[in-house]
């Protein structure tokens, strides 16, 4: 198998200190839905990436385990310490947690991480750490029971491997929600199709990225399979060395979603109280998205937007609200 790499992305900017909700964050409102959806809580999110900065301000509490499957640090499956700088971002995105008043929120800030490093310091792994790690999550259970929920994936390669295939629909089969990046080979055409795997395959929820005008950025993959799009340029996040960067790709607008679906499995199973099956919290997740104005190509469903349902609920009690007897033309007073 050949290898897969990191999707290309752009460091934008690196900070020393921030404290503030990131823009990213805000646009999908997430912070509307944080009381109702116990902010992610109970919930872990399998990042497969590369590595992440244990350590971090803004991130130790949230990490409830992890493994390296790569070569990386002679190959020692316990240390999955991050030497890129992608995974301690795409992890902030997921669920950041501030604990003193500086650093950022994630979306989902009460989640839990399960960190699963399948891509070395160069940003390059074999297609096998990928595989691994993905049927590593799925049967993967934590000190109390806790299994994963949400895998996410900002990585991919050229060609659809079959043994990566079956290890996705494994997942899926078991209940598990698989966000992987679109990929950043887009020409700004909404007409030409471009794959990357394992974002292509029909079983998993494929984002591509949007800035902060709801415009489709130029580097995002266009095809029939995207399912949705997020905010991906210029994101704010945690970065290694207990720093904040902005970085800017598919990458960033993945973690997005799989944060969002920490959000909508507390919230819908509290609606149905039941355990929401893939399909179900897949759906939830589709009703929660605004169409921009772009081809089912270029954005899917549309821009996630978690607070949807609650505004448009709040739209129809305004127009369903009795008022008082409306005044007939004989007791009305005209000027």
């Amino acid at each position: 198998m050949s290898e897969v790499r990191l999707i290309p992305y752009q460091v934008d900017e690196v900070l020393e200190r921030i404290s503030n909700i990131p823009e990213g964050v805000a646009m999908i409102q997430a912070p509307d839905i944080w009381e109702s959806s116990r902010r992610g809580k109970g919930n872990v999110v399998a990042i497969l990436d590369t590595g992440c900065q244990t350590d971090h301000p803004d991130l130790q509490t949230t990490i409830i385990d992890g493994r390296n499957f790569t070569t990386d640090f002679n190959s020692d499956e316990t240390i999955y310490e991050d030497n890129n700088g992608h995974g301690t971002h795409v992890a902030g995105t997921v669920a950041a947690a501030t604990t003193d008043g500086n650093g950022i929120a994630g979306v989902a800030p009460e989640a839990q991480l399960l960190v699963l490093k399948v891509l070395s310091g160069s940003g390059s792994g074999q297609y096998q750490w990928i595989i691994d790690a993905i049927n590593y999550a799925v049967d993967w259970e934590g000190p109390n029971g806790e299994k994963a929920r949400v895998i996410s994936m900002s990585l991919g390669g050229p060609s659809s491997v079959p043994e990566l295939y079956n290890a996705i629909k494994r997942a899926v089969d078991n209940g598990v929600l698989v966000v992987c990046a679109a990929g950043n080979e887009g020409d700004d055409r909404e007409d030409t199709d471009e794959f990357a795997y394992p974002g292509s395959y029909n079983e998993v929820i494929q984002v591509g990225a949007v800035d902060f005008n709801k415009r489709i950025a130029p580097f995002s993959n266009t095809n029939d399979e995207i399912d949705l799009v997020a905010p991906g340029v210029r994101i704010l996040s945690t970065y290694p060395e207990n720093k904040y960067a902005k970085l800017s790709g598919t990458s960033m607008a993945t973690p997005h979603v799989s944060g969002s679906l920490a959000l909508l499995i507390n919230l819908a199973e509290a609606e149905f109280d039941r355990t929401l099956t893939e399909p179900e919290i897949y759906a939830q997740l589709v009703k929660r998205t605004v169409p921009l104005g772009y081809s089912k190509q270029g954005e899917g469903n549309g821009l996630v937007a978690l607070a949807l349902m609650d505004h448009l609920e709040n739209l129809f009690k305004t127009y369903t609200t009795t008022y008082g007897e409306v005044p007939t033309r004989e007791s009305a007073t005209y000027k």
